[in-house]
């Protein structure tokens, strides 16, 4: 009795050992046990201190705005090279000496050639095929004419000067005209331009308003009875003159003072009864050479051109 006694101590010592034991390692849960990490150390580096650099700082600059831009062609007058064949009323003859050259001078690798001619013969060849690139007339007549057979480019028609009639002698004077009403004695020889030709359309008009003026028919009749020759350009009358063929000859102002000192004399014709011939410029539409065309028309109606002009004899539209 004694043995089982301490056998069933023994026992319940042993199973309450196991207990514990089954306890501590959780033996009362069905999972498998899981591995517990090693705690994880953190490597820990001395800290550097930051250095702090001043800060940086910029200025700031607008943005450009960057617009697109397309050459804009350059004016005619930059463009200005080459040959101009200037058809040119022949009582600008004394000035086309310096016109030409002086535009030469304002426009290098130009070129001009003046066609001087009668108004009138001019524009018939034009008219018949001729080439030009400018055209320069005495009378709006022809000008006017031209315009309204297509001719011109049209913007480029202008007034360029004008010109008024005076009468002309040998400066050694055989013929003793010292007056308008010289002009209208018997025995006298006359040079004027024909009556289509623009100072002979001039002419015609200030001898009728002379004789209607201050002298009279008689006068206007016996004038006409002395004219000697009708001559188609106004260079032929001061040609006639100046070899002494005629005694006096009705030409434009600008003649008398294109012609070499001291080989002329004038008679000035009063202004009222003066007929004041106004010169036009204009470009061919077939000219082949446009940008030196127009360069040339406009020299001639600037500043520059227009003291030439001047000087010999012309005058400023006004």
């Amino acid at each position: 009795m004694k043995s089982r006694i301490t056998l069933s101590l023994i026992a319940g010592i042993v199973c309450m050992l196991l207990f514990a034991t089954a306890f501590s390692v959780g033996c009362t849960s069905g999972a498998p046990e899981q591995p517990v990490p090693p705690p994880t150390v953190a490597a820990t580096t001395p800290a550097i201190p930051a250095v702090t650099s001043p800060p940086i700082i910029t200025a700031a600059v607008p943005t450009p705005v960057i617009v697109a831009t397309t050459p804009a062609p350059a004016p005619a007058t930059e463009m200005a090279s080459g040959l101009v064949v200037a058809y040119t009323a022949a009582s600008l003859k004394g000035a086309s000496g310096k016109l030409g050259p002086a535009f030469e001078k304002a426009y290098p690798g130009t070129h001009v050639i003046f066609d001087l001619d009668g108004t009138q013969i001019l524009k018939h060849q034009v008219e018949s095929g001729a080439y030009a690139d400018i055209f320069i007339s005495a009378s709006n007549t022809y000008t006017s004419a031209l315009t309204n057979e297509g001719y011109f480019l049209n913007d480029t028609v202008k007034p360029l000067t004008s010109n008024y009639i005076i009468v002309i002698t040998p400066a050694a004077n055989p013929g003793g005209i010292s007056s308008l009403a010289d002009l209208g004695a018997a025995g006298k020889l006359l040079a004027m331009g024909t009556k289509d030709v623009p100072v002979g359309i001039n002419t015609r008009i200030v001898i009728n308003n002379l004789a209607n003026s201050t002298y009279t028919a008689g006068w206007r009749d016996q004038l006409f009875r002395n004219v000697k020759t009708y001559e188609t350009t106004e260079p032929g009358i001061v040609t006639k003159v100046s070899l002494g063929v005629v005694d006096a000859g009705f030409v434009y102002e600008s003649s008398f003072r294109a012609a070499p000192k001291g080989t002329l004399a004038a008679i000035n014709v009063p202004k009222g009864d003066n007929a004041l011939q106004t010169y036009s410029i204009g470009v061919m539409r077939i000219s082949t050479n446009k940008p030196a065309a127009r360069a040339f028309a406009e020299f001639l109606l600037s500043t520059n051109g227009q003291k030439i002009l001047t000087d010999f004899g012309f005058r400023p539209v006004s």
